[in-house]
């Protein structure tokens, strides 16, 4: 045997990670006192504990205290009452609060890294280089936005108590994601670990005593889901911030629903694996590997879809399969191992009753033959073919080493597949030809594409998800606004519709010559409501100022339609898109005295004023058709060779209710900023007032905006609010309305997890510059990051 011969006849050898350390920190821990309260350790107030076991074997590794209602209710006071004075320290002072935090972190990486393999099954390699590491990162990035805060985000405020429930695929990742920018922002913390990975949140408790946060400032709840449930409801938190399953955000969404509590959610994905037939099919391979096979498959963003060109499929997929013969399968402790066991034999048996159904259903499973060790909870890495667009293993998550493939032959036929779920929160694209990549990105519905890599992260660059996989950002500036509140000039509480007045008197005060029943505005048409009824509008004394069509939910989703039609607008581009509404503009101020007219008509106002909301209308237009080209992404630079581009995308079909007060300038101040950015508009005017819309539909129809992209339906707000909820093809929700209705329409919501805001029941003083400014312009985007490699 020659040389080279006795080369490829070796095999590797155990290459363990010592865990003495990890297991002395085990035995000595006192874990019926887990709780972290106030800066002390508690145990919960039943003595109640819970059991973590390790995945790779089965055995116990500590009986944890389960933080019960009242639990939460102490850390939750703990929190509120340490606000004031870490909310008052300088951004200098919480900066070195967060330093220290990673620096103390940093002497102990180690011990972190082994105890996350040992809790959680994933392979110390991942933990060593990438979870940890990253975790540090976070801490020492996130003291530098502390000291910045007032500078780069004035007129904002700390959100208060913020509660953070994270899952358990990354323990200390999820949790440096979440603490580190609350910390920054002022906010304190009520953290509740995942059930079966509670480990190194209990030991970061620790790592918060040596670095001298202050008491209370963060929490630590281990527990189960009725400690995230007691969490989530209690009123005094003031932000949600969760990881977790796609069910579970919209049981909180739900449970927020009129709590006027921020929420933040990062849900699960279905991301897809795009390889163009120009791709270096090697490195795509070695991208796979790491997209889908990386921390066991149990990945939100993982690449669980490979879409790749017929023309390469077959030497491509030959080329995975013989790849995935050489993973190693084993102890995570293990060095050379690639994939670890999964969480706990509950997720072991999802996955295999997952690819079942799979298979069931006419996909092909292949698993190459690898020993799988005779405990602990190890599933093979799964390749499925013949897979429908249907089958359960491409539509569903599974949270597993499973991977489905199927080709495409041309880019259109790939964007339609990769877009083809209701999940959007990442996807990678390969390609050698970067115009082709970059092409695609804009089209994926995901909010991280990664062009020739994947699962890249960093804490300098959002990252969170369109569509069911929630809402909100996670890293860099867009992380860091979501723990922070704006002031927006909000007033009294709007009475019901049913309590406000109606007409007492049909005899009508300006009877026109044609007697005229304004139509609804759909697809650039005005059309009879379907159900041709009409609803009667008051004048500012009760008379008879005319009538408007009735609309239904037949309305609604006609209007959706062509909503979701009128793509040329936000394909538009943004100096396009200003130049339009510099049209509309002009063509409002052509007839500003008619409006003016209609104003004093309406709503009682003196001439003065009704002209005023009329010309701030029209100053209201022009600002944001100028801000249309000028609202921009940013260019982030992690410590890779990458780029990260922090692209503003519209939402898409934006629903906008809007309410009675100011009536004309109102409805301009939300519908400007979002036709801006590029979205689609269903208006419900003031249902009060709906003349005023009405009479807008000729100076639409004079101003280029093309057909589709706004569509006004006039009748009962609540009613149509309602409707606009429960649309799946609805993206986002504006609502302006009663504390009643603004309940109902994010709990409503939580069917597509589409982007709500509500004015909370009250009036907004549209008259406020804070109106103008980029609040609303903020909501009508959703923010996507392309990482692009450069060099060698």
């Amino acid at each position: 045997m020659n040389i080279l011969e006795r080369y490829a006849a070796m095999d590797y050898d155990a290459a363990p990670e010592a865990r003495d350390q990890a297991d002395a920190w085990l035995a000595r821990r006192d874990f019926s006192r887990s709780l972290f309260i106030g800066g002390a350790w508690r145990a919960a107030t039943t003595g109640a504990t819970f059991e973590t076991h390790e995945p790779a074997t089965g055995k116990l590794l500590a009986s944890v205290s389960d933080a019960g209602e009242a639990d939460v209710g102490a850390a939750v006071s703990a929190a509120a009452k340490a606000l004031p004075k870490w909310r008052a320290r300088t951004g200098y002072e919480r900066a070195k609060v967060l330093y220290a935090i990673g620096r103390v972190m940093q002497r102990h990486q180690r011990l972190f890294a082994v105890l996350e393999s040992i809790d959680n099954g994933k392979p110390i390699r991942e933990s060593r280089d990438i979870d940890v590491p990253l975790a540090i990162r976070h801490f020492i990035h996130h003291a530098g936005w502390a000291q910045a805060l007032e500078r780069e985000f004035p007129d904002r405020k700390p959100a208060g108590v913020v509660g953070q429930i994270i899952p358990w695929n990354f323990p200390l990742l999820m949790l440096a994601w979440k603490i580190a920018p609350a910390l920054a922002a002022g906010c304190t913390v009520v953290l509740k670990p995942a059930e079966y990975t509670p480990l190194t949140a209990i030991l970061f408790g620790e790592i918060c005593e040596r670095a001298g946060v202050p008491k209370g400032v963060v929490n630590i709840l281990p527990g189960g889901p009725d400690t995230g449930a007691a969490l989530v409801r209690h009123p005094g938190v003031q932000k949600i911030a969760f990881t977790g399953s796609c069910e579970v955000g919209k049981i909180i969404r739900k449970a927020t629903a009129g709590t006027g509590k921020k929420l933040s959610l990062e849900l699960g994905g279905k991301s897809a694996f795009l390889v163009f037939e120009d791709a270096d099919l090697d490195s795509a391979v070695e991208g796979l590997v790491d997209g889908i096979w990386f921390n066991q498959g149990q990945v939100c963003c993982a690449g669980s879809r490979l879409l790749v060109q017929e023309s390469v499929a077959e030497a491509f997929l030959s080329k995975v399969r013989t790849r995935m013969g050489r993973l190693r399968v084993g102890s995570p402790l293990d060095k050379n191992t690639d994939i670890g066991p999964l969480v706990d034999r509950v997720q072991l048996e999802r996955v295999r009753t997952m690819v079942a159904e799979g298979a069931r259903q006419g996909a092909e499973c292949w698993q190459p033959d690898c020993p799988l060790p005779a405990s602990g909870h190890f599933y093979p890495p799964t390749l499925a073919t013949s897979v429908a667009p249907a089958n359960i293993l491409m539509q569903e998550e599974v949270f597993g080493p499973v991977l489905a493939a199927v080709s495409f032959r041309s880019t259109e036929e790939a964007i339609e597949l990769a877009n083809n779920t209701r999940y959007g929160l990442a996807a990678s694209a390969w390609s050698e030809n970067i115009n082709l990549a970059l092409h695609v990105a804009p089209q994926l519905k995901a909010g991280v594409i990664w062009i020739n890599g994947t699962n890249m992260l960093d804490a300098a660059c959002g990252f969170g998800g369109f569509r069911e996989s929630g809402f909100g950002r996670e890293g860099g500036r867009e992380g860091m606004l979501e723990y922070l509140a704006e002031e927006l000039p909000l007033g009294a509480a709007i009475k019901p519709a049913a309590m406000e007045p109606k007409v007492t008197d049909f005899a009508e005060a300006e009877r026109p010559a044609i007697d005229r029943t304004a139509k609804l505005f759909i697809g650039g048409k005005q059309v009879r409501p379907d159900g041709n009824y009409s609803l009667a509008v008051a004048d500012a004394k009760g008379r008879l100022a005319g009538e408007v069509g009735l609309g239904n939910r037949k309305d609604i989703r006609d209007a959706v339609t062509a909503a979701r039609n009128g793509k040329s607008w936000s394909e538009a581009t943004g100096y396009n898109r200003s130049q339009v509404l510099y049209y509309l503009a002009e063509n409002l101020a052509a007839r500003a005295d008619e409006f003016s007219r209609r104003l004093t008509q309406l709503t009682g106002a003196n001439s003065k004023a009704a002209r005023e909301e009329v010309e701030l209308s029209i100053e209201r237009l022009f600002y944001f058709a100028g801000m249309a080209d000028k609202f921009e992404g940013r260019v982030h630079a992690p410590p890779s060779r990458t780029v990260t581009l922090a692209l503003n995308e519209p939402v898409g079909v934006l629903g906008i209710v809007a309410g009675d007060d100011a009536p004309l300038l109102g409805l301009v101040s939300l519908c400007a900023p979002a036709l801006a950015m590029g979205n689609r508009v269903v208006l419900v005017p003031s249902e009060r007032h709906p003349l005023l819309a009405t009479d807008l539909y000729q100076v639409i129809e004079t101003s280029d905006l093309p057909a589709g992209a706004i569509n006004i339906v006039t009748g009962r707000s609540a009613e149509l609010a309602a409707v606009l909820a429960r649309h799946d093809d609805v993206d986002g929700l504006w609502c302006v309305a009663d504390a009643a209705t603004c309940k109902l329409v994010e709990t409503e919501s939580a069917g597509n997890l589409k982007r709500v805001w509500t004015s909370g029941g009250r009036r907004v003083d549209w008259r406020s510059d804070l109106v103008a400014g980029d609040a609303f312009l903020r909501r009508a985007i959703e923010i996507k990051n392309v990482w692009v490699p450069y060099g060698d």
